[in-house]
């Protein structure tokens, strides 16, 4: 951690998947990773001390960036404003639909998202949106969640949901950033104007709240005055789409109050109210009125891949984060050769080819702040475990590092359906993660066993089509390539069920049942589990019922157990059958 090769190099399934959570998609965040306040922390102060005054300068900023003038110390920024969620309640996206089923969820807005493709356990979802009032989708073509009433099978007489769908521009058709998983923020130039009446997302979400506000202006309703203050003031995207764009940016970045000027980075951000930052981690993107994002220098002084001119990486364009942790204790680079940071005596300063991730610069490897490689942790330090801990200073907490759910320490449990017992968790109530709830609509999550499921069904996307494949199914020539699903499974198995490459199969959960081809390979092998021959098949889920090529959707058969903590699906592995048909 903090040398050149070290960290995590996440393999996402979205390009720009890194800006969306940045952006605070997931329920229990903000903008920036602050955290959305609950029940349990339903004031400012409340709020600060269990997160700490450190983010707490942080969700002020947001809040003036927000609300402007209307936010000030006197109000407590209108922390009060902000809606309070359920601490103790999952909102996470395969909630939302159990909760569209309970009748809780009276209304979906999807964009850029195909849930009835891409989730686990499609006929969830599926009942779910069959009972919502209205669903909004806005995508680059209709795809099988807005057009989910047309599903094979179903009567749309028989559906009642209002279901209205916005044509959005594909990413060619207007400008932008992409934030890679480096954190690397690049502009994207726009390319040919969007066809017919589709319109960049930025467009449609500025008419929509510019028509929400004009119906509230009038309102006299206390709990309407948080529409009627909040700022918005961006310009018109009809007349200058990048200069819209860019205005989003400066405010994400923050300005200083003061004197107006662009701030240059996050230690210009002050916690009296004098400045605003819509997004700290972003803050410097837009420094003193430069649009870092466009730059593209080539610059490689440390020849380390660190090209410091080349775009911004987020936070105050450090690329190797907690670089502070490739220097011993007096401030010297453990590796000469692949040296990112130093501290310079002669400078009185830490200097490198990166920025160095330290808390003030000025501080020397012989200070306490100098001692801190791990900045952004409560601790300063790096953890062997991760042990609830509060870094207080005079007197608060500064800043809190929390424990996962499901305990201090990483342990490797079988997923909820599995082929074999772990024999290190024998004796639990569960065979699988005690922490995860499953099933949580029982009815609809019944698990399978491997007496009548006795293979593991691994799914994925393949290099031709793209997750749901909204677009890349609407392309003709990727279609040629890839023309239709399939089930890959190895030689043993195919002679085991008599089957041969092209074979239609039947593959079925406890979920599903779908019948598709079948590829015999010499790259799937069957794996000796526990002295037990299992098999596992693969398929990619790429398919659905919209699009010039259509199929059966593989993630009506995998499973939709949520881990404890991120709640994330466990689609990569279930238990199946395989039969010919």
């Amino acid at each position: 951690i903090g040398v050149s090769g070290g960290g995590i190099d996440a393999l996402r399934g979205q390009p720009n998947v890194q800006s969306s959570t940045d952006y605070g998609i997931m329920f229990q965040y903000y903008p920036a990773y602050l955290s959305y306040p609950t029940h349990t922390d339903d004031t400012l102060a409340k709020w600060t001390h269990h997160n700490g005054t450190f983010r707490a300068k942080f969700l002020k900023n947001l809040l003036k960036a927000w609300f402007g003038d209307a936010a000030n110390a006197g109000n407590d920024y209108l922390f009060n404003a902000l809606p309070i969620r359920n601490g103790t309640h999952n909102d996470s996206l395969y909630v939302m639909f159990e909760k569209a089923i309970e009748g809780k969820m009276k209304c979906i807005y999807v964009c850029g998202q195909n849930p009835q493709m891409t989730n686990a356990n499609l006929t969830i979802v599926n009942k779910g949106l069959k009972n919502l009032n209205t669903l909004i989708v806005q995508d680059v073509f209709v795809n099988e969640t807005a057009a989910f009433w047309e599903r094979p099978g179903d009567n749309p007489a028989d559906i009642q949901t209002e279901v209205i769908f916005m044509p959005a521009a594909s990413y060619l058709e207007r400008c932008g950033t992409m934030t890679n998983s480096m954190r690397m923020i690049q502009w994207r130039m726009k390319g040919p104007d969007p066809t017919n009446d589709s319109r960049p997302d930025y467009w449609i979400c500025d008419k929509l709240w510019k028509r929400i506000v004009e119906l509230y202006k009038d309102s006299t309703d206390p709990k309407d005055n948080t529409i009627k203050l909040l700022t918005w003031n961006y310009g018109d995207p009809e007349a200058n789409g990048e200069a819209y764009v860019e205005n989003i940016m400066k405010e994400c970045n923050g300005y200083d109050l003061k004197d107006g000027h662009l701030l240059r980075g996050i230690r210009e951000i002050r916690d009296d109210g004098t400045t605003m930052a819509g997004m700290w981690i972003f803050t410097g993107v837009y420094g003193d009125g430069v649009h870092m994002a466009k730059r593209r220098g080539q610059e490689d002084n440390g020849n380390m891949g660190i090209y410091p001119n080349y775009a911004w990486v987020w936070p105050d364009n450090i690329h190797m984060l907690y670089n502070r942790a490739s220097c011993d204790e007096n401030g010297k680079p453990v590796r000469p050769d692949q040296a990112l940071v130093w501290w310079d005596e002669a400078k009185g300063m830490w200097d490198g080819y990166d920025v160095p991730d330290v808390g003030d610069r000025t501080q020397g490897p012989n200070t306490p702040g100098g001692q801190k490689p791990f900045r952004m942790n409560g601790e300063g330090i790096g953890r062997l475990f991760a042990a609830e801990y509060s870094d207080v200073e005079n007197g608060e907490t500064r800043d809190h590092s929390y424990v996962p759910v499901d305990g201090p320490l990483p342990e490797f449990y079988e997923p909820v359906e599995s082929p074999t017992k772990n024999m290190m968790n024998e004796g639990q109530k569960t065979e699988f993660n005690p922490c995860v709830i499953y099933p949580r609509v029982p009815e609809l999550q019944k698990i399978g066993t491997p007496d009548e499921y006795p293979y593991v069904l691994c799914t994925s996307s393949l290099t031709e089509h793209w997750c749901s494949g909204t677009i890349t199914r609407n392309i003709p020539y990727l279609n040629e390539l890839v023309k239709e699903p399939f089930i890959e499974i190895s030689e043993q198995l195919a002679a085991k069920i008599g089957v041969r490459g092209g074979d239609r199969v039947r593959v079925s959960t406890t979920r599903a049942t779908i019948e598709i081809k079948a590829m015999v390979t010499k790259r799937a092998q069957p794996l000796t589990i526990n002295g037990v021959e299992t098999h596992m098949v693969w398929m990619p889920y790429n398919w659905g019922f919209k699009g010039l090529s259509t199929g059966p959707s593989g993630n009506y058969l995998t499973i939709d157990a949520l881990d404890p903590n991120v709640q994330e699906q466990e689609f990569k592995a279930c238990l199946v059958n395989v039969e010919r048909v």
